[in-house]
């Protein structure tokens, strides 16, 4: 049952965040920044192998692309699709509630848009990062999970890694998804999935 909900949850987002309007002046036809091949090879980072109790994440913040953005919490529709980040804050992301918070046991997980119609959105740079970058994850609690980029790829939609992206691990781990590649005009969709692995590294006090 729960691998039939993640696979709701993953194609809801994916059609969700593949329907963005890109504005031709702002991206060009480059689009988004894309990560090189080389990045998708993990590069194994020191684990703290500390796993914390269940937390609600209220911030992620990546320093190296200047992202500073609160966290809504998504949850399922009544037809079983995701909900996804609101249209109309582009500068937000969500956590999926269906899975672990940040520091605890398992991938969380982190969605965010690309761009908007008013601009680029809360990920758009998400393809600059490399491994070896940090990302740092604030809790209700009062912690801070701390996650190190491990590896960083950009897959077809077609050929999304569901395992990898949401199956067990025996760690805390964090996952961030967008949209990359190509921009299909005709289909008003992206083509492919910028995804982010990193398992956390420290633990810190706000």
């Amino acid at each position: 049952m729960r691998r039939k909900v993640v696979l709701w949850v993953l194609a809801a987002f994916l059609l969700a965040v593949g329907t963005a309007i890109v504005l031709v002046a702002l991206n060009g036809p480059a689009g988004p920044p894309q990560p090189p091949a080389w990045a998708a090879t993990p590069r194994p980072v020191v684990q703290d192998g500390t796993t914390l109790p269940r937390s609600i994440p209220t911030r992620v913040t990546i320093p190296s692309i200047g992202v500073r953005a609160p966290l809504s919490r998504l949850g399922l529709e009544p037809d079983g699709s995701v909900q996804v980040p609101p249209a109309d804050r582009p500068g937000e992301a969500g956590w999926y509630e269906g899975g672990p918070t940040p520091g605890e046991r398992g991938p969380a997980v982190i969605l965010g848009h690309v761009d908007s119609p008013k601009g680029a959105a809360v990920f758009y740079d998400l393809g600059k990062l490399r491994p070896g970058h940090r990302i740092e994850v604030g809790r209700a609690d009062g912690r801070v999970a701390v996650f190190t980029v491990e590896s960083i790829e950009r897959v077809s939609k077609d050929r999304f890694p569901t395992q990898r992206v949401y199956g067990p691990r025996d760690h805390a781990a964090l996952r961030l998804v967008t949209c990359g590649g190509t921009y299909d005009r005709a289909e008003r969709s992206y083509q492919d999935n910028i995804i982010v692995y990193a398992p956390q590294t420290a633990v810190r006090q706000l």
